[in-house]
Formats: C-alpha cells, sequence, structure tokens
C-alpha cells in the first residue's frame, strides 16, 4: 500500500542532507586521501563517513538499504520500502576540488521512486521532493524547465562520457553541451529547471540515479529509461542501462534525438 503523505520521509530525508552537511564540513575537497576500487571508482574516508551516517539518520526496522558503500543486502528485496543512497556522488570531482558532487537519498515503494533529496556542499545548493508535494530548490517551490524544442537547449552530459568520446555524436545537434560531474547533481538542476535535459547512454546504477529520478518526477518532468519504460528500481541487480531526463515537453524531441543510440546502449547491459 503507498503512503497517503511522504512528508515524514521528506524530514527523514532532510535531516540525513542535514547530517551529511556537518560530515562534509571535516573534509577539503581536492586535498583528501583517495583509494581505488576495482574498476578504477575512488574511495575516500568522506564516502564511508557519509555512508554510516546516512544509514543512521534514514533506515528504520522493516526498511530496505541499498548504497554504493555498503554490502549489499539481499533482504532488501522482501522489502516494500527502501533507500537507495549513494553518499557521494561525484568522488572523482570531490577528489580534485571541483564543485559537482553531492549526497543522494533515494526512497523507493514498491519499486517506484517516490520521493529524493540531494545537496552539494561545495554549492550550498539542497533539492527536496516528492511526488506528493513536488520538489524545492534551497527551500522554495520549483519547477522543471517548460522548454518545446531542443534548439539551444541546455543539456547536461557526463564529463567522463564526453571525455571518452561519448558525445561527439550530438555534436553538430544544435545543443548546448555542459559537461559535469555527478549525474545525481545533473538530474536535481533538471528537476528545478536550471537544466532542460540530461541523459546518460552508459550503464548507471540505482544508487546513481534513483534519487534524481524521483526528483524530476515529483517536479512533473519527464524520465525514462533507454528501454522507453518507467524506472524501476530495488531490483536483484541495480546496474541500468541508463537514463534520459527532461523537463515535460522535451519528452518527444528527445526521445527522437537519441533513439538511434538508445538500442544499441541498451543491447550493451
Amino acid at each position: 500500500m503507498h503512503s497517503k503523505s511522504y512528508a515524514q520521509i521528506l524530514e527523514r530525508i532532510h535531516a540525513g542532507l542535514e547530517a551529511s552537511r556537518a560530515v562534509f564540513a571535516r573534509f577539503t575537497p581536492g586535498a583528501i586521501e583517495t583509494e581505488y576500487k576495482v574498476g578504477h571508482d575512488p574511495v575516500t574516508e568522506a564516502d564511508r563517513a557519509l555512508d554510516a551516517v546516512l544509514r543512521k539518520e534514514l533506515l528504520r526496522d522493516g526498511e530496505g538499504w541499498l548504497s554504493e558503500e555498503s554490502v549489499d543486502d539481499p533482504v532488501r528485496l522482501q522489502r516494500s520500502r527502501v533507500w537507495v543512497v549513494d553518499p557521494l556522488d561525484g568522488t572523482r570531482e570531490f577528489v580534485k576540488g571541483i564543485p559537482e558532487f553531492c549526497v543522494s537519498i533515494g526512497f523507493v515503494e514498491d519499486g517506484r521512486p517516490v520521493a529524493g533529496g540531494i545537496y552539494n556542499p561545495a554549492t550550498d545548493e539542497t533539492f527536496l521532493g516528492a511526488i506528493d508535494s513536488g520538489v524545492t530548490y534551497n527551500g522554495k517551490g520549483s519547477h522543471p524547465s517548460q522548454r518545446k524544442t531542443l534548439d539551444g537547449a541546455l543539456v547536461l552530459a557526463s564529463r567522463s562520457e564526453v571525455k571518452r568520446g561519448e558525445w561527439k555524436v550530438f555534436e553538430n545537434s544544435n545543443l548546448n553541451i555542459r559537461p559535469m560531474g555527478s549525474v545525481a547533481y545533473k538530474l536535481a538542476l533538471v528537476a528545478v529547471g536550471l537544466a532542460d535535459v540530461t541523459f546518460t547512454l552508459t550503464p548507471k546504477n540505482e544508487w546513481d540515479v534513483v534519487a534524481g529520478a524521483a526528483l524530476v518526477q515529483s517536479a512533473c518532468g519527464f524520465v525514462s529509461t533507454l528501454e522507453k519504460t518507467d524506472l524501476v528500481a530495488n531490483r536483484r541487480d541495480p546496474l541500468l542501462s541508463g537514463l534520459l531526463a527532461s523537463g515535460p515537453f522535451l519528452r518527444e524531441p528527445l526521445l527522437t534525438l537519441v533513439e538511434p543510440h538508445m538500442r544499441i546502449a541498451a543491447e550493451k547491459t
């Protein structure tokens, strides 16, 4: 059964974001020791400290937990209410001192992302929202882009994908493409209308995108997987083929733009 109101969930998410603020204050971006996981993904003491404080603030009996920095507990698959968390999305940017990293908290009910919170400590931006109450940006009500065409649209691209050449196919389109770190942060910016579009045709894990997708959908924006389906979360395998997000009126133009590439990308997953 779905909750009638997510007000209490939003209170817990806000408390989690505030707790993360205190943790971030202990570290200096660009001046922190870094280790590397399998696959060359960086991890820092901040990642682990944030994971611990978020688990303490958010998790209650009967709820599931999926975090990039926690060992996956399959018990979450038996829970209808699950937290999907990336304690520090954009660790590469954090390590380099680039202000494009955030804590990302998503809440899932019966497989559906229904609430989320994202906080970027470098820019002091807080994004908070639920499907029954809309989205706030730094405490004020906000809305996604109302743009109706992609001509000149601000499209946030993954900095690492751009470096690998994966966005070359879009260079000749009439888009304003801006490379940026942290997919969660990019989704948050789309949710509140500070960007028109973001998409990735590269596989992402649920903890990368669930909070941001919840925010975009809470703002009545458009979100889709590469299979042209709604995002279903708390799956046994949390790896997704990719994700598209935009303001509500860019659904068809965006799908048309990426259609030639979506099927190929989805088949690689």
